[in-house]
């Protein structure tokens, strides 16, 4: 229960994000990454989410991530983050990019440790101590 609470709160919040990226000079790049969170994480709520893909996602978008770093470490403070919200480029910017894509991140891990936790248990070798092991097909 907790874990479709979570996922659906994380679809909401990448609808969002994805929704407020009309303004952003590269709209084309951000709107199919928090769409694709967010679908993800509608998949899970429904119990239907495929790991490999939230995987792929997480690292994907961490990767990404770590190549933004670079460019922002030491050039810009948290402050900056929140208080300059101007679209022209530069390390603030930049910074939100990257915090941006740990969320994405962060959340993907979440829905393909969760969504393979699922498959396990279904194919019963998450059962626990006792359980029959699922029929070989």
């Amino acid at each position: 229960m907790i874990r479709r609470g979570v996922a659906a709160l994380l679809c909401v919040a990448f609808v969002f994000f994805a929704a407020v990226q009309y303004n952003d000079p590269d709209p084309y790049v951000w709107i199919p990454v928090y769409g694709a969170a967010a679908l993800l994480c509608g998949l899970e709520v429904a119990g239907r989410a495929w790991w490999p893909a939230a995987a792929a996602l997480a690292g994907a978008t961490l990767a990404w991530a770590a190549t933004i770093v670079p460019r922002v470490w030491g050039h810009t403070n948290a402050r900056d983050l929140f208080m300059r919200w101007e679209m022209r480029g530069g390390a603030a910017e930049e910074g939100r990019e990257m915090f941006g894509l740990v969320i994405v991140a962060a959340a993907m891990t979440f829905v393909a440790l969760a969504a393979r936790r699922r498959r396990a248990r279904v194919a019963g070798l998450g059962a626990g101590p006792g359980a029959k092991p699922a029929a070989k097909v």
